[in-house]
């Protein structure tokens, strides 16, 4: 068994017993005791479990696993109260709708609507892409604390392409212009040459941003007015945010 896939067991071993210590969990895996002490600590060293009450008392879970579950439940509720409104933005548009979210310094798809357009630019789910280059990125950003913004932007920005932007004034005013100017993101070939892509916020009731809606279409059928398709985003965006 691997180090990483006994981790895992001991893990799950942990959160089933809680409080409980190694020989018990090193005899129900069936493991040496000595493999079974070594995922413990690593674990404790990731933040994953604890010590209860002294080292007598076995080992428990922390609060990290709360937060992961939190995460994906939040995720999982995003996806939902968006799949109508996606499919709705895809048929406006007759682009392929996205659904985004940002984890560090990136953005990532947690779901897609596909177009049926035969030219179309394909973005999977779960890709990966940096903050300042695209749409939902860039929307994101806008509505970040500023200190947590000035963080991102200052660990350096990829030129991506001839035309990333990657100078962070000129980025917050792009920021302030998308808070100003009703919400909407447009980019023209940051992240690929052959890309532009509009985005709108989604935001909790509270009014905290959770993710961003998005299209993604060839530079060629990039219109020089993005304002028509800046309407059916925000459309989207509203109608995710009521719903939530």
């Amino acid at each position: 068994m691997s180090t990483a896939l006994t981790a895992l067991h001991v893990l799950d071993e942990v959160s089933k017993r809680q409080p409980v210590g190694v020989t018990a969990i090193a005899d129900h895996l069936a493991l040496p005791k000595s493999s079974a002490q070594r995922a413990l600590k690593a674990l404790e060293a990731a933040g994953w479990i604890r010590q209860a009450g002294g080292r007598s008392k076995g080992w428990v879970l922390t609060t990290k696993a709360i937060d992961v579950a939190q995460r994906v439940t939040a995720d999982v509720g995003l996806r939902d109260a968006a799949r109508d409104a996606l499919i709705e933005l895809r048929d406006a548009t007759g682009e392929s709708a996205h659904l985004t979210v940002r984890e560090g310094r990136d953005v990532v798809i947690i779901d897609v609507v596909e177009t049926v357009n035969a030219t179309r630019i394909y973005i999977p789910l779960g890709t990966r892409s940096p903050l300042h280059a695209t749409a939902t990125g860039k929307v994101l950003l806008a509505y970040m604390d500023e200190p947590q913004r000035a963080k991102i932007l200052a660990a350096g920005l990829t030129q991506l392409t001839g035309t990333t932007v990657t100078d962070v004034d000129q980025l917050e005013a792009e920021f302030r212009r998308i808070r100003v100017d009703g919400h909407c993101s447009v980019v023209r070939g940051e992240l690929r040459d052959d890309i532009g892509s509009f985005a709108a916020p989604v935001f909790s009731r509270a009014g905290v941003i959770l993710g961003a809606v998005s299209v993604f279409v060839p530079m060629y059928r990039v219109p020089d007015d993005g304002t028509e398709i800046c309407r059916h985003l925000k459309a989207a965006a509203t109608a995710i945010s009521a719903r939530l």
